[in-house]
């Protein structure tokens, strides 16, 4: 069994760099790389690791059994997580695909706060995923980030998601092929403006009626992080914990079992529509616990916290 390890990308002296993480020891990527004498790693940043999957995998695991056997050899590498300036682990992610209405605990909630009846099976009643987009470096913000709360919005929500990191490729793919373009997982919190989606001026009966930038779409709208972890060391994405807390309160806490359409039926769908890129990134949806339901939404101060078994926390405070 390979030695677990995960990614992570951060600032140092202005400069953007990556690192890997094993077994509680924070290293820099391209000083390992250099101890270990894996030259192919030097000077790749994350983003340049996923666009290269199947060549980077070897190599890092090359580089993580020499730091798992020769500990002493990497102390020149070692980095003080608590100083850390950690960024998104891709800096240039590609297009995010967001799931809409993906769990079926988040779906029921919805019904019950609108007293509406929603689909709690589409599958079988035949209908499709569905996605909207978000520009990735236009939203894309890191661990422990500060989002400035947008001038446009009185009513900013949360979203606890796992995000799906695309590692290869992919066209019209079949619900089996679908995981092996994986490169792996991070955490995502879909921030979203909830007055913002209906452009209340513009007549009912408009399919222009609808405002998915101004909803979706602004500056840190998108916290990823706070490490990437290679989708080896995921057993099932379909069985993890989600969890989100706003100043130590939980507000969210489901299992990506509550997924409608699961991750391999997405990629699948999505891959019938467009092309899928290394570097793309699909948010597969937020569980019940959401502020729209109750009326309740962030306010500046507000310390959100996503966790996911195995994958983290990812921490964001509104400004």
């Amino acid at each position: 069994m390979p030695v677990k390890y995960q990614l992570f990308s951060y600032c140092s002296s202005g400069a953007d760099k990556a690192g890997v993480t094993i077994d509680g020891q924070w290293l820099d990527l391209e000083m390992a790389a250099q101890a270990a004498d894996v030259s192919w790693l030097c000077g790749q940043s994350v983003d340049d690791l996923v666009a290269a999957w199947s060549v980077a995998q070897p190599a890092l695991r090359a580089l993580v059994q020499a730091i798992a056997d020769q500990r002493g050899a990497f102390d020149a590498a070692r980095l003080d997580p608590a100083q850390l300036a950690l960024l998104a682990p891709l800096i240039r992610p590609g297009t995010l695909y967001c799931a809409g209405a993906n769990y079926r605990d988040h779906v029921e909630a919805m019904g019950r706060a609108f007293n509406m009846r929603l689909v709690l099976d589409p599958k079988s009643e035949g209908v499709d995923p569905w996605h909207f987009i978000k520009p990735g470096r236009a939203t894309v913000v890191g661990d422990k980030a500060q989002v400035a709360y947008p001038a446009h919005t009185q009513k900013l929500d949360w979203e606890a998601e796992l995000a799906v990191v695309i590692g290869a490729h992919a066209r019209n793919l079949s619900v089996e092929q679908a995981m092996y373009v994986v490169a792996g997982y991070t955490c995502a919190n879909d921030l979203s403006a909830r007055d913002n989606l209906v452009r209340t001026a513009v007549d009912p009966t408009s399919p222009f009626r609808f405002d998915w930038i101004g909803h979706k779409c602004f500056a840190g709208s998108c916290p990823l992080g706070p490490v990437f972890t290679p989708a080896e060391f995921v057993e099932s994405p379909e069985r993890l914990a989600i969890r989100l807390t706003i100043n130590g309160k939980v507000r969210q806490d489901s299992n990506t079992s509550n997924h409608l359409y699961n991750i391999a039926e997405q990629i699948a769908f999505l891959s019938t529509r467009v092309e899928l890129f290394p570097g793309d990134v699909l948010l597969t949806g937020t569980p019940a616990g959401v502020g729209m339901e109750t009326g309740t939404f962030l306010k500046k101060g507000d310390v959100m916290k996503v966790w996911i078994e195995g994958l983290g926390e990812l921490e964001t405070t509104v400004v």
